[in-house]
């Protein structure tokens, strides 16, 4: 196997992992039970007091 073979299999093998791997990420804040809690963290900082 040549330097150019390998470069090519680890691009596309790291293109196809970093692929699932946002699918995965994506999938998951889009659930739907994870809603109450990601809206809980978008109003967080608003609902600090001020000290």
């Amino acid at each position: 196997m040549s330097f150019e073979v390998i470069s090519k299999v680890a691009q596309q093998g790291g293109t196809l992992y970093f692929g699932l791997l946002f699918l995965l990420v994506a999938g998951w804040v889009f659930l739907p039970r994870n809603k109450k809690t990601f809206e809980r963290a978008a109003r967080m900082a608003l609902d600090e007091d001020d000290q």
